[in-house]
């Protein structure tokens, strides 16, 4: 690029002087001068035009220097600094996204592992009260069938005692009446009852 220019710029500078040169070569020739002799030699490769050439590559050097140094890198920069503090920015976020994961994580387990504990707790706590429960219905359950049993001893005791009371009295019957038919002798409810009595002992 740095050539290219020059050598625009130089034969730019290189035509300037032959239009020149031409004009005064004409002038020449109208006084009665000898005209200038053509040059063989290509323009830019012609040691004479070197200073100039040399010249206005190094303002055109100098010019694209600046322009690069005041206009484009200082673009460039900036727009590496504003990715760099992008980038920095998102590196920012997804560490602060992390730790909030992180955190969520934590709490998820603590969360887990207390309500572990509750559910055991609640485990324990309705076994308990079914245990309890079904203690208090077997001791209701026991306390009936004891109550039960009881009246029925008492009954079957009253039952008996009735019975054996009415077994006296229909052996006092039954020996009153065998006496009566074996000896014709009417046998007194006292006498009966004696010799039943008799007959126990």
């Amino acid at each position: 690029m740095f050539v290219t220019t020059a050598y625009v710029l130089s034969a730019t500078a290189v035509e300037g002087q032959a239009a020149a040169q031409a004009v005064e070569g004409q002038v020449h020739t109208e006084v009665g001068a000898n005209p200038q002799v053509e040059h063989d030699t290509f323009p830019p490769f012609d040691p004479a035009h070197f200073p100039s050439q040399l010249l206005w590559l190094a303002i055109t050097f100098g010019a694209f220097y600046f322009l690069v140094s005041k206009l484009i890198t200082p673009q460039i920069g900036g727009i590496i600094a504003k990715r760099e503090g992008r980038i920095a920015s998102d590196l920012a976020e997804a560490k602060r996204m992390k730790d909030e994961a992180d955190a969520s994580i934590a709490k998820y387990e603590q969360e887990l592992s207390e309500a572990r504990i509750k559910g055991q707790g609640i485990a324990a706590e309705a076994r308990d009260a079914v245990k309890a429960k079904a203690d208090a219905e077997r001791a209701q359950l026991e306390a009936g069938l004891a109550k039960k049993i009881a009246d029925a001893e008492q009954s079957i005791a009253a039952i008996k005692t009735k019975a054996l009371a009415e077994v006296e009295t229909v052996a006092e019957d039954t020996a009153s009446e065998i006496v009566e038919q074996l000896t014709g002798v009417t046998v007194t409810k006292a006498a009966a009852a004696s010799a039943v009595k008799a007959s126990k002992v």
